[in-house]
């Protein structure tokens, strides 16, 4: 299973997109927008990333009209490494190199086929860990220093 949540600015693609998933036999549990009412993304990445970050959930898709605001806010949970793509390149290379457990998209830059192409190669990309790893440690490293108010 995997969370999935927009702000107005992104509700039509993450409605697309969450039929595309439902249509793979993948489990989706959507965290909100569900109307075109003007929101603030912050109040749904949190959603998504809590849940992330927490470990309730592994996956999640962020859509807000960029993805710019919905990555900032994401990013700001431990653990969670949310990555904005652009394009089905960045969607692969965003898990393959650095393990995104969040995708984010702009609904109002990417088309429906797009996204859902990159969705696709975003789930179907395995992790390649070996020196990827060694970058990831360090910003767990970053995240921990942080928290433990060292930095």
């Amino acid at each position: 299973m995997l969370v999935i949540g927009s702000d107005h600015g992104g509700l039509e693609l993450k409605e697309a997109v969450k039929d595309s998933l439902t249509s793979r036999g993948i489990a989706v549990e959507d965290y909100g927008t569900d109307n075109g009412d003007s929101v603030d993304y912050p109040d749904f990445a949190e959603k998504v990333a809590g849940a992330v970050s927490s470990g309730d959930v592994a996956l999640g898709i962020l859509v807000c009209g960029t993805g710019i605001g919905m990555s900032i806010a994401a990013n700001k949970f431990p653990g969670v490494r949310a990555a904005l793509a652009t394009d089905e390149f960045m969607a692969q290379m965003a898990k393959q190199h650095n393990n995104a457990n969040i995708l984010v998209l702009g609904g109002r830059v990417l088309s429906v086929d797009l996204a859902i192409k990159m969705v696709n190669v975003w789930l179907d990309t395995a992790y390649e860990g070996g020196r990827h790893q060694q970058r990831l440690d360090k910003i767990s490293k970053v995240e921990d220093a942080v928290r433990a108010g060292k930095l």
